[in-house]
């Protein structure tokens, strides 16, 4: 497929994408036939995402008002909605109850709301669940976010604020307690860290004598990358040790799938526009920028390969030659592409982005041949939260597509002046 389309630019691989969710389904099916995936909006909103996993029977799961206006938007129902976080609008908290859709209470607020909301309506009966937060580094030391510190959603479990807020619920006469959410969030995000877990859902349906239309695990799988855990492997161990306690003919099972259901099958492509040299170093200028691919700031590598412009003489006889041809070949296939040229090797070359800011300074690349101007970058896994995370600095939202077989189909226009400004004054 030639390319012709201006850098930079977002595209989505539709194939690999349904791979993955059709891994997903496949997983659940051999191990918990009675689920509910609820894609999550915070990872990547972008509409023909969104749609596409509304066409494949996923629910919206949100954790803002406004992301339940995007729903609504986007054709949802409220029984359609997932409603979890703490930044719920009690508005929609309201609407999404009444119609019968799942809300995970997250704080005393949303307490005194579903109370409220019980008086308003004595004749309904309100079935929610309520997020569990509890001490995971203790049963995964080192693999958790927090470490030691506590998290802080949810009802803390160890220090009673869950039984207490369960206490009061219980006094509600037209609520049930009916589901638990234990999203955690973890380095590692091992099968361990899910068996934990599982194991924890346990531990208080048996602490509590719960009586659980679902349990919901959250999001936080890994996905895609060599040598780390896939669907496959996680939900053997899960449903191992929520067969302790529940049943599938009970009990549903909710995951809520993002980054592991969509960075593999997304690519950001960006073009050298100069390069320069300051104090011995080689200083290779993109139009794509750090912010695009790591707007937090946070990554220490990244997965990429490079297609060099058409002008260069690359070696036939080259194993690298063989390697690129196997990853066009292989779509699901992860690699750094490298063909050897007649270029020069370049002891440093300092990869950056187009902004003003020093720290936009993407990776090192040592002892590689001279990257030019016309040459291509494309980045690996980055469809989770890069777009969602994209600021408008310096220059404005790039284009997405989505590549289905041969054919590019552009979903979002890269942004101009036009769309910056609606909706503002001067």
């Amino acid at each position: 497929m030639k390319e012709t389309i201006q850098t930079p630019y977002f595209v989505i691989d539709e194939q690999i994408l349904q791979h993955y969710y059709d891994m997903l389904t496949d997983s659940l099916s051999a191990n918990w036939d009675n689920y509910l995936i609820g894609y999550s909006f915070k990872t990547n909103s972008l509409p023909w995402l969104v749609s596409y996993m509304k066409k494949q029977g996923a629910l919206a799961e949100v954790v803002s008002e406004d992301e339940y206006s995007l729903a609504r938007y986007m054709g949802f129902s409220d029984e359609q909605i997932l409603y979890n976080g703490p930044y719920k609008g009690e508005a929609s908290f309201r609407a999404v109850l009444l119609a019968g859709g799942i809300v995970n209470l997250d704080s005393m607020q949303e307490v005194r709301w579903l109370s409220d909301l019980s008086d308003c309506f004595p004749n309904n009966h309100f079935q929610v669940g309520i997020r569990a937060n509890f001490n995971l580094e203790q049963m995964c030391p080192g693999e958790t976010t927090m470490g030691e510190v506590s998290g802080r959603f949810g009802f803390c479990y160890e220090t009673g604020k869950f039984a207490d807020a369960l206490a009061i619920l219980c006094r509600l006469p037209n609520v049930s307690v009916t589901g638990l959410h234990l999203h955690s969030s973890s380095k590692s995000r091992s099968v361990n860290i899910f068996r934990s877990i599982a194991r924890m859902a346990c531990r208080i349906q048996e602490e509590f004598d719960l009586d659980l239309s679902y349990v919901d695990l959250g999001g936080g799988y890994c996905g895609g990358m060599e040598g780390r855990p896939e669907y496959p492997d996680y939900f053997p161990a899960i449903a191992q040790e929520l067969h302790r306690c529940f049943s599938p003919e009970r009990t549903k099972l909710i995951v809520e799938p993002g980054i592991s259901m969509i960075s593999k099958c997304t690519t950001f492509v960006t073009s050298v526009f100069d390069t320069r040299d300051i104090k011995g170093t080689r200083y290779v200028m993109t139009d794509g920028s750090r912010f695009n691919i790591d707007p937090t700031m946070i990554k220490s590598s990244h997965l990429f390969h490079l297609q060099y412009t058409q002008d260069t003489c690359m070696d036939a006889s080259s194993s690298n030659i063989s390697q690129a041809q196997d990853a066009v070949a292989n779509p699901l296939k992860t690699a750094a592409i490298y063909v050897h040229t007649d270029r020069p090797l370049l002891a440093k070359q300092v990869v950056s982005g187009f902004s003003c800011m020093e720290a936009d300074r993407i990776f090192l690349h040592e002892n590689q041949p001279e990257l030019m101007p016309g040459d291509r970058i494309v980045y690996e896994n980055v469809g989770g939260y890069t777009m969602s995370l994209n600021p408008l600095f310096i220059q404005y939202f790039p284009a997405v597509y989505v590549k289905s077989g041969d054919r590019l189909q552009m979903v979002r226009k890269k942004w101009t002046p036009e769309e910056y400004v609606q909706g503002s004054l001067w």
